[in-house]
């Protein structure tokens, strides 16, 4: 029996089809990864493709990793040759042997979200911007956008024409391009601009590509920006077999710059493609699909298409409503609660989606409260956490001295009494001299009035040095332990003997384990295991990287993070017109953002296996106010016969024969939507005279534990305060409700 026998008719006709550009319309839960895993093995056991001509690329690196199993498993001998990897790590290895074709050393630096806003920050000290009127997040988000459609400060500030904030952003955008440029460090939406720039300035190095590539897959290509899909297209133009994989229903991404037209409009960039669709879902139940089959068609701008399965036809959509948020999260955690015990489903089968992150926190509470196992997908990712951030940056000091934030946040890690004036003299002189940090530390001899400071610079500069030359024949967890000795960073945190530095120590060792796993992988690619490598994997790694299958925890994310995900139980909360979709959505632009909300419910529905529950609450607490709002519309969308309304707060439950009547078939619902919400009892904020701490002082939370105060706003009702915490990170809260101590 040939393994192609266990494809559909639309499976096969997709991995048989394999000259030429096709687009593959792969509806949620349809075998996709199965079809491009197939297709790779038909290409190289039937056609005889060289395992070296096939490049796979995929958005995350857990999706990577999935494909890259598979393709071992099904085409066997020779599939190591085969790229199985993201866009990014695509392009950052393509980069790391050609960027100096561009002027950068292969050793760059890949900055992350904390680091951008360090180099923004600088950016905007260096050129007098307000960042009251020119928000750094805003700032860096416009460059972004900038970034997916390749356009560069010069064309930006030319586009500007006579708009002063435009051309303001611009300048900012071309220093920021700048000071990268001097710390030899990328962002992450540059390793997708500076590899299409390569490949357009550098004809020798895209025909080498373009030879190498002969047959690309690229799933997900409904997530694609401009940027990525010129890149594609550049390695593509020369054979043009280029096969996409995705589907315009799940396109949810276009606030990360993706492009709904790249896969809308395939067949006008590519004439000759051909277009198959995979419609038949091994997912989901047919009362599942049949909901998202409804929610969906009510957009105009999309490719007709309809899930269908052989599976059971399953229960109907549970949906209840709830006075507030309280009662909807008591519910869902007593239902989760009610079927582990049971012994219906094990806590990781469950999943709570939402459409923002600060509807967890209540979840959060109940959860804590009926001894509920969570995860919370989103929150602080474990490589932003203080300590590995320190570790890392000794180990890109090492890799590459040139990145400056690197060596300023490490120069006084352990405290070597290096000061904020001496320092700021350093940076002067390098800045005047043109040279790194680093460069100016060395001679640092040479700087005005260093003074008594000098052996202390000198003390850091040769410790680097050292590790330099040790790093030559370490092993990455080798330099790793090297530096957590010679600091004295764990030491430091036993004497501390707090549950914090105990938590900090964990991570550390979780760290060095990393390490480990990635010397083995490495190994067993019979790749050397370089530290350059081991920082760029953990740059690209992503929140959902991080979940473990294996545990047993019931996951809490936001509907753009259970993307690509399945659960045998999804509960979608917060179902409330102005929370899902938002008022933003409903009230402006051109219905294009409802579509993409719209496309977000369909997603979330097509994430349930067995079940799925819908929640809302006919008032919650937003921002510090009471508000109150109707039933979403994308329920009012499911018609009455697939859904099943449970109890909900009325006081009677409908009669069977009035639920079903044809008559009435939305009349209950509509009831429920109508119906006004009581009145609750006004909660007065009472706003304090003066706070007994400061941005920079130590607080601690009942909750949340110990934290460095970051930021204070002053509202008109209340203070806004942002907190740093050790353990759960950056929270935003009002004074009156937070109660902080100063510790």
């Amino acid at each position: 029996m040939s393994i192609y026998d266990s494809l559909n008719p639309m499976q096969r006709q997709a991995v048989f089809h394999t000259e030429g550009p096709l687009l593959i319309l792969a509806g949620a839960g349809s075998g996709k990864t199965r079809v491009l895993t197939h297709r790779i093995a038909y290409l190289i056991q039937e056609k005889e493709v060289n395992p070296w001509n096939i490049l796979a690329i995929t958005f995350t690196n857990k999706a990577a990793q999935e494909m890259r199993e598979r393709v071992d498993r099904i085409a066997g001998f020779g599939s190591d040759a085969i790229w199985v990897s993201t866009f990014h790590s695509t392009c950052a290895r393509i980069l790391r042997r050609h960027i100096d074709n561009l002027g950068y050393d292969t050793n760059f630096t890949i900055y992350d979200t904390d680091d951008q806003k360090s180099v923004i920050k600088d950016v905007c000290r260096r050129l007098n911007v307000d960042t009251k009127i020119f928000k750094e997040r805003a700032l860096l988000s416009q460059i972004s956008h900038a970034k997916d459609n390749l356009i560069t400060p010069d064309q930006m500030e030319m586009d500007a024409a006579g708009d002063f904030n435009q051309k303001k952003t611009a300048m900012v955008y071309r220093e920021y391009q700048a000071a990268l440029r001097k710390n030899n460090a990328l962002d992450f939406d540059d390793l997708i601009v500076k590899t299409v720039e390569l490949f357009q300035n550098c004809d020798r190095v895209l025909e080498y590509y373009q030879e190498r590539f002969k047959y690309i897959m690229v799933d997900e290509y409904q997530d694609t920006n401009y940027a990525q899909f010129k890149f594609v297209s550049l390695l593509a133009s020369r054979y043009e077999n280029l096969c996409v994989v995705g589907d315009d229903d799940q396109s949810i991404y276009k606030f990360r710059g993706a492009n709904i037209e790249n896969i809308l409009g395939y067949e006008r960039v590519f004439p000759n493609a051909a277009v198959i669709r995979l419609e038949q879902n091994y997912r989901s139940t047919q009362n599942i699909l049949n909901a998202a089959n409804h929610v969906i068609a009510n957009n105009a701008e999309r490719k007709e298409k309809t899930l269908w399965t052989e599976n059971e036809e399953g229960p109907k959509i549970h949906f209840r409503q709830f006075m507030n948020g309280f009662e909807e999260a008591e519910y869902i955690a007593g239902e989760i609660s009610k079927a582990h015990r049971e012994g219906l489903c094990q806590y990781r089968d469950c999943a709570i989606l939402y459409r923002t992150n600060a509807q967890s926190r209540l979840f959060e509470e109940k959860f804590i409260n009926a001894n509920i196992p969570y995860k919370i997908v989103g929150g602080v990712n474990f490589y932003a956490r203080k300590e590995i951030k320190d570790l890392l940056c000794y180990l890109k000091t090492v890799d590459n001295a040139r990145d400056d934030l690197a060596v300023q946040r490490i120069i006084n890690v352990p405290k070597r009494g290096i000061g904020a004036t001496t320092l700021g003299r350093v940076q002067d002189y390098a800045d005047k001299m043109g040279i790194s940090l680093y460069e100016a530390l060395r001679v640092a001899e040479e700087v005005p009035s260093i003074g008594r400071s000098l052996s202390k610079i000198d003390g850091f500069v040769t410790f680097i040095q050292m590790l330099k030359s040790k790093a030559q024949a370490y092993t990455v967890e080798d330099l790793l332990k090297e530096i957590i000795e010679l600091t004295g960073y764990v030491k430091e945190l036993e004497a501390e003997d707090t549950e914090e530095a105990r938590a900090r120590i964990e991570n550390i060792d979780e760290l060095i384990s990393k390490t480990v796993t990635y010397q083995q992988t490495m190994e067993e690619q019979d790749q050397p295991a370089t530290l350059a490598g081991f920082l760029e994997e953990v740059a690209l790694v992503a929140d959902i990287d991080t979940v473990d299958p294996e545990q047993d925890y019931v996951l809490l994310m936001t509907l753009h993070s259970a993307k690509g995900l399945e659960f045998p139980r999804v509960f979608m909360a917060g179902m409330e017109t102005g929370i899902f979709p938002s008022y933003m959505s409903i009230n402006y632009g051109d219905g294009s953002e409802l579509e993409e909300e719209r496309r977000l419910c369909y997603v979330g529905i097509t994430r349930a296996m067995k079940e799925l529950t819908m929640t809302c609450a006919r008032q919650r607490m937003v921002r510090g106010e009471t508000q109150y709002n109707k039933v979403s519309q994308f329920v009012q969308e499911i018609p009455r016969d697939l859904v099943d309304l449970g109890h909900t707060i009325q006081e009677k439950k409908p009669k069977m024969e009035q639920v079903f009547s044809s008559d009435s078939k939305y009349s209950q619902m509509k009831q429920i939507f109508q119906t006004k919400a009581y009145k609750p009892k006004e909660f007065k904020v009472t706003k304090a005279d003066a706070l007994d701490y400061q941005v920079g002082d130590t607080v601690r939370h009942m909750k949340f534990g110990v934290g460095i105060v970051k930021a204070i706003a002053e509202g008109g009702r209340d203070y806004e305060v942002t907190v740093d915490f050790d353990k759960v990170g950056v929270k935003k809260m009002f004074a009156s409700f937070a109660k902080l101590k100063k510790i």
